[in-house]
Formats: C-alpha cells, sequence, structure tokens
C-alpha cells in the first residue's frame, strides 16, 4: 500500500480523471472530522483525487476550529454532479442545525451519520463517486438512530445487494480477512459452515488478484480452536468443516493452506510467507493485526462492485475535539482506495486486451507510483 499514487490510463489506455473519492464524516462528536481535515489540510493530496466530503458546513467549520493551525477550505455544494477538481468539496447531506456533544454517543450523532453514509453510498451506487471511505461510527449511537446494519460492512453488503462483502484488514506487511465479523464469540461455531468458509476464501482469492495485482495469491487459513482442534481432541469445526472447505479450494485452484493454529502462526511469523490470511472470527484476526499495524492500517470491503476503505481504529470519544487523533490511518485507507481503483482498471485492461497483455504493457502488481 502506498501513500502515493499515479493515475495513469483506464481500459483501452485512455488517461483517467482524477478519482472523486467520497468521504463519510462518521459520528460528528468522534474524531472522524478532525482526521478528514487533518488529511486534507495537505494540499499535495489534490493531485491524487478530488474529496468529496459528505456532511454540513456548519459541523465541518465547528470541527476545523478545534484543529490547530487548519486552514483548509472547502468548496460547498448541493451534489455531487457540481464538484470541482482540484477543491475539496463538501456536498450538503443535511440542512438542520447539530447539537455537538463531544465524546458522546447520541441518537443526534447516530442519525448525521447514517445521513452522511446514505447520500455518499447513494452517489457511490450510481457513479457519481468513484470509491468511498468512511470515517468511524459508534454502534450504540447508531442504534440509537435506527440503524439496523451492524457496521458499515454488513450495511454495504444489503445496498449492493448479491454481493459477498470480506472484511480485510490491510496494512504493509498484512492482509486479514473475517470469516465472521461482528458477532458474539458465542455464536461463531454456529455460523460456520464448508460452504461459508469456501466463500470466503474465494473472496479473499479474487480480492488478492483483482484489487492487489497479486497473480497467483498464497493464503493461509486459522484454525477456529486451539491447536487448530488438534486432531478432534478441542473441537471438531477444524476437522469436519475448515479442512473440507480449504481441500475443495484446492481441487479449484487455489493456493490455500491450513487450518493453522493460530497462535504458532503468528508466533513463528509465518504470516511473513503468504499473501492473505483468513481469521474465523473478529478478535481472532484483528488482534494480531492491530499489534502489528495500528496506525497504519486499513479496514477494506472487498467482494463488492466499488471500493470502500476505512481507518482501523474507532470514533476515539476520549480524545474527541482536542486536536490530538493521528490522521495517519486514515491517510493510509485514502491511499488504498486509490490504489484498488487504479488496480482494477489496470486488471479490467489486461484480462480485456491479449495484445496488451502480450506485450507486457501492464503486469499485476507491477508499481507505477509516483514518488516525491
Amino acid at each position: 500500500m502506498s501513500k502515493k499514487t499515479a493515475f495513469t490510463t483506464q481500459s483501452g489506455g485512455i488517461p483517467m480523471a482524477t478519482p472523486k473519492i467520497g468521504i463519510s464524516v462518521g459520528d460528528v462528536n468522534g474524531i472522524g472530522l478532525e482526521v478528514i481535515i487533518k488529511t486534507f489540510s495537505e494540499n499535495k493530496i489534490l493531485k491524487y483525487c478530488t474529496p468529496v466530503i459528505y456532511g454540513s458546513s456548519k459541523v465541518f467549520s465547528y470541527h476545523k476550529n478545534l484543529v490547530p493551525g487548519s486552514n483548509l477550505h472547502v468548496q460547498s455544494t448541493g451534489s455531487a454532479s457540481q464538484i470541482l477538481e482540484g477543491k475539496v468539496n463538501l456536498v450538503q447531506s443535511w440542512i438542520e442545525d447539530v447539537n455537538i456533544s463531544l465524546g458522546e454517543p447520541t441518537a443526534e450523532s447516530g442519525k448525521f451519520a447514517y445521513l452522511s453514509l446514505e447520500a455518499a453510498v447513494n452517489d457511490l451506487k450510481s457513479g457519481m463517486i468513484d470509491g468511498l471511505v468512511t470515517a468511524p461510527i459508534h454502534k450504540h449511537a447508531m442504534e440509537l438512530a435506527n440503524f439496523t446494519d451492524i457496521g458499515h460492512t454488513e450495511y454495504l453488503g444489503r445496498r449492493f445487494e448479491g454481493t459477498e462483502p470480506l472484511m480485510i484488514m490491510v496494512s504493509d506487511t498484512l492482509r486479514v480477512g473475517l470469516v465472521t465479523g461482528h458477532v458474539p464469540v458465542a455464536n461463531v461455531a454456529s455460523l460456520l459452515s464448508k460452504e461459508r468458509v469456501m466463500k470466503k476464501i474465494a473472496a479473499m482469492n479474487e480480492a488478492l488478484k483483482v484489487d492487489f495485482g497479486i497473480e497467483r495469491p498464497v493464503i493461509a487459513v486459522l484454525g477456529l480452536n486451539p491447536h487448530a482442534g488438534d486432531g478432534g481432541l478441542i473441537g471438531t469445526e477444524d476437522e469436519k468443516i475448515i479442512a473440507p472447505a480449504i481441500a475443495e479450494c484446492k481441487r479449484n485452484g487455489i493456493m490455500v493452506t491450513g487450518p493453522m493454529p493460530a497462535d504458532g502462526f503468528f508466533g513463528n511469523k509465518t504470516y511473513q510467507k503468504v499473501d492473505g490470511i483468513l481469521a474465523m472470527y473478529h478478535d481472532q484476526g484483528l488482534i494480531p493485526f492491530k499489534a502489528l499495524s495500528f496506525g497504519s492500517g486499513v479496514n477494506y470491503t472487498a467482494g463488492l462492485p466499488v471500493v470502500r476503505t476505512s481507518p482501523d481504529h474507532g470514533v476515539a470519544y476520549d480524545i474527541a475535539g482536542k486536536g490530538l487523533a493521528d490522521a495517519g490511518s486514515f491517510r493510509h485507507a485514502l491511499f488504498l482506495a486509490l490504489d484498488v481503483i487504479r488496480q482494477r482498471a489496470r486488471h479490467a485492461e489486461w484480462h480485456a486486451n491479449p495484445v496488451v497483455r502480450s506485450k507486457g504493457k501492464f503486469r499485476p502488481g507491477a508499481d507505477d507510483r509516483e514518488e516525491d
């Protein structure tokens, strides 16, 4: 994942316009707008994308005044059809006044996070923007606002009906996907099936090839139980569900191994030898990921026809409004979105034009980024 990306061509070798990246503001009582403001205060980012923030100019101004030294200006508009390249754009997504209560989950903060997300996804579905970066939401605040999905991933899966969304945490050295997401640990085993594990392996394999440009990715699948079940002595899910799913995926041509005991896999650094890791549940994958990559990680939703990323942290109510938030993960999320948009265009050209492929004009995974 790079911090700088040059978008040079799309299918057919035609120059691409600067990608329009939608930004949902997340919980207005958290640090979302702070990291957005800090990120786009760097003018050179406008060389790589046209930001489109979905929110309110009043709320934006309130948070900008809390960021020390910020002189960021936005182009306010009522529609994404009126955005300007070379500017930070803000699409007015509501007109009501907002009572901001920094550091607290409220029905109001959930409501406006929902309005921002809904407006951004509507434009994403209609093709008005090319990708989406979501600032953090708070699950309790969203529940107070009658948001019926558990999180962003589940919401996007519903909005893009018929897809198989896969949450993948991405850093420079790790890509960790999840078979189950935001569910109680007590329910994980009952949610596993051979078919579900196979679908997630296939989704990760496709994402690694299409979105990350890895021609023949190697995937490691973690076991559910300690010691991956130890031959059935510590649970039977690894032997009866996960191993058969892996075996069938191998027969389908996917380079996949496992089930691997999770503790040893990370303890002996086997993760450094594979392109992707599939964990069975949230904390099994995210605890080692965040221990190794916190602050530079990105949450990527694979399996969608659109590109969506988010930072690897939450609303951080404890530091909201104090100017202390680190924008690093949000910045990484922005550039990963740009990288994936570029890579999908290259992959489409690579596979649509055999003449281009035979001449080696594009190589999956090749690096054509500008570096300053």
